[in-house]
């Protein structure tokens, strides 16, 4: 669906039409899902929270609230990013509070490396996040391409698009924002 016809079901939506939710529905969870597995594909084959999961999570999060939050079909993607984002940090803090116990019964289980790899998945999505927020206190440019890229899972266009700006300078900032994240994060890791 071109993107005029997005942006018209969110502004028709934003006025109070249930019919244009209607037809918007299909199209925006079509699209969560495309996001989800882009992103899920990128985990580790044993994390525990399932593309489906995310995608309702996502959904349920942005089509909960009016339809007037969006403006337009850019916008309602560049806060899908956000929302997504947020459903996996979530996710992590309530699997790191678990982890700690998190009022449950520990159970030690013997020969089990999926344990070490969730735990690991988790403190590098929490790791990612807190690095994300320190580079959007200096550059917020950078922080919201790596968010439409990574959470999103947008393409260099799509982002473009989203950010307004050229496909050549999102590929720019993304190669700054990598590389900036690559340094923290190893300094997360090693210390």
């Amino acid at each position: 669906m071109p993107t005029s016809d997005v942006t018209t079901l969110l502004a028709r939506w934003s006025s109070g039409d249930a019919d244009a939710l209607e037809q918007l529905t299909p199209i925006v969870y079509d699209e969560l899902r495309r996001i989800a597995r882009r992103h899920l594909a990128r985990e580790r084959r044993d994390h525990t929270l399932q593309s489906t999961a995310l995608v309702h999570e996502a959904y349920m999060r942005l089509m909960g609230g009016a339809g007037s939050e969006y403006h337009n079909r850019q916008h309602f993607f560049a806060v899908a990013a956000q929302v997504i984002r947020r459903v996996l940090v979530d996710h992590a803090r309530a699997v790191n509070a678990a982890k700690r116990g998190g009022g449950a019964q520990k159970i030690f289980l013997e020969d089990q490396p999926e344990a070490s790899t969730q735990a690991e998945n988790v403190a590098e999505v929490l790791a990612l996040h807190e690095a994300l927020d320190r580079l959007a206190a200096f550059d917020t440019q950078q922080a919201r391409i790596v968010e439409l890229r990574y959470f999103a899972g947008l393409s260099i266009e799509e982002t473009a698009e989203v950010v307004g700006i050229s496909p050549a300078t999102v590929k720019r900032v993304w190669v700054m924002a990598r590389a900036w994240l690559a340094r923290e994060l190893k300094g997360v890791s090693s210390g």
